[in-house]
């Protein structure tokens, strides 16, 4: 009987370990699994979480007013591709960005959208070939070619190279929709 208190004790102190390491290994995983502090991404990546997501975002968004605005099938063809392409995008930039890190995903331009929103016709499609599709693919560009040059999370700069040629194939075609269209193919 001396035996099964001191068998008893050791199985306890045993299960007490096992549960003290359980404990502290579970802390550990935690602080590991912790997110990212947006304060610590730097500064090329911050950037281009605001100014890509907002470009892309005012893209998409000008794209859906354009599709109910224009009579232009072409204006519309393009709007439609852009809108579809955009979206997708900016599922991919939310996945790729860093665990706690917000990426917008609906922060256009509110001027950009204004400028166009209440413009019908041949006035709405000059002013969003030349202000959306060719100046704002412009700027959806440059963000995208300063993530993969200067963006040190690796994960955002492979959204961003996976993202450029899209956004590249969407400024041949805006400047190919302007030249139709007997626009200036020169960014305003």
């Amino acid at each position: 009987m001396n035996r099964l208190p001191s068998v008893l004790f050791a199985r306890i102190a045993a299960a007490a370990c096992c549960g003290g390491l359980l404990t502290l290994a579970s802390v550990a995983s935690a602080q590991g699994a912790a997110p990212a502090d947006p304060a610590r991404l730097h500064a090329a990546d911050q950037t281009f979480i605001a100014d890509g997501t907002q470009a892309v975002a005012t893209q998409r968004d000008a794209a859906r007013i354009a599709t109910a605005r224009s009579a232009d099938r072409d204006v519309k063809a393009f709007a439609e591709r852009v809108s579809s392409d955009d979206a997708k995008i900016t599922d991919a930039l939310r996945a790729a960005s860093p665990r706690g890190v917000d990426v917008p995903k609906n922060d256009p331009d509110a001027a950009v959208l204004a400028s166009i929103n209440n413009l019908r016709g041949a006035e709405f499609d000059k002013k969003y070939i030349e202000q959306v599709a060719l100046a704002g693919e412009q700027r959806a560009l440059s963000a995208f070619q300063a993530e993969i040059a200067s963006g040190r999370d690796e994960q955002l700069k492979a959204a961003a190279k996976q993202a450029l040629p899209t956004i590249q194939q969407h400024y041949a075609m805006a400047q190919d929709l302007a030249k139709r269209k007997h626009l200036s193919v020169a960014a305003q």
